[in-house]
């Protein structure tokens, strides 16, 4: 799994790019506050290699709360830039800071 960032220099958003290597599985999803943890918005494409890759433009001078959706199972992002736990689930989520 694997997050890239590329800030805009005229606009106050970042393009995330999202990576999971799961070449196992059938559909692959990013959710979180950036997106109303909706997965139709956070689909992420399978690539021939198996890894299922999209881009997203987010806004800025924010942190978001997110899990990957793997066949319906929630994953955290190994290399987040930090957890929060989550009262509501009970559980840690991956946190982007923007």
């Amino acid at each position: 799994m694997a997050i890239k960032k590329q800030f805009s220099k005229t606009k106050p958003i970042c393009k995330v790019t999202f990576s999971v290597e799961a070449k196992d599985a059938q559909e692959v999803s990013v959710v979180g506050d950036f997106n109303d943890w909706n997965k139709e918005e956070g689909a992420l494409k399978k690539l021939k290699n198996g890894t299922f890759k999209g881009a997203f433009d987010i806004d800025l001078e924010h942190s978001y709360e997110f899990k990957y959706l793997i066949d319906g199972n929630y994953e955290n992002e190994e290399e987040a830039d930090r957890f929060q736990f989550n009262g509501y689930s009970g559980v840690e989520n991956s946190v982007i800071d923007l």
